[in-house]
């Protein structure tokens, strides 16, 4: 489903990443760890379209992005790629509601494939299911740090994505918050059956994935 092929990044000097190989499956949720500097994010962003690797190939549902130009580039991300950061970055003057919607309306305005009730109606069953179906037309500052976050998870799921890259997303959490967290992405698997791959520190959700991936001074252990 998602395939990288010998990935190598430098900045100057620094070589960052030394030749990744790396396959996720689909419906498969992937850990990565190691210290500060591994080049754990530096991978994440190359494969999820937000930098652009020296050599090698990445591939998802049969498409090598790593040619695709800048237009191109942002709609393939749009239609198959979702991120959940350690920030959830909510749009204060929107509701949550309008947040989770921005995504599929970028979408909307390129396609017209749906109609803006369509999407406001997927946009309330994500913050339903979510939990927040009560807070649909809440501000961030009207929310608590769990959750903005799960407004964040909704956001990244709108479009079906086949993978969703998560940077730390319980960082920002307390534990409580950041248990509930993880046990979503699963039930969220099980329901929807997309990949999650996770840069995290937390041990105990990394043990939870179906593989824990170790980097080391750019390389996968």
């Amino acid at each position: 489903m998602l395939q990288a092929k010998n990935i190598k990044k430098s900045y100057g000097s620094l070589q960052v990443l030394r030749g990744i190989d790396l396959t996720i499956n689909q419906g498969e949720i992937v850990s990565i760890v190691g210290a500060s500097g591994a080049g754990k994010t530096t991978l994440l962003h190359i494969l999820g379209t937000l930098d652009k690797a020296d050599s090698g190939e990445v591939m998802l549902d049969g498409v090598n992005y790593s040619s695709l130009k800048d237009k191109e580039l942002a709609r393939f991300r749009n239609e198959k790629i979702s991120f959940i950061f350690q920030f959830h970055n909510l749009m204060p003057e929107f509701t949550a509601l309008e947040n989770v919607c921005i995504p599929a309306w970028i979408q909307q305005t390129r396609n017209n494939t749906k109609s803006k009730e369509e999407v406001e109606k997927r946009a309330t069953e994500l913050l339903t299911l979510l939990g927040l179906g009560e807070r649909v037309q809440h501000f961030p500052s009207e929310l608590s740090g769990g959750e903005q976050q799960r407004v964040a998870v909704a956001r990244a799921l709108i479009n079906s994505p086949s993978v969703v890259f998560a940077d730390e997303p319980s960082g920002n959490l307390d534990s409580k918050n950041a248990e509930e967290l993880h046990h979503l992405f699963f039930e969220l698997r099980k329901k929807f059956n997309q990949s999650f791959v996770i840069i995290t520190h937390n041990e105990h959700l990394a043990d939870m994935s179906d593989r824990k991936l170790v980097m080391q001074d750019g390389q996968i252990l």
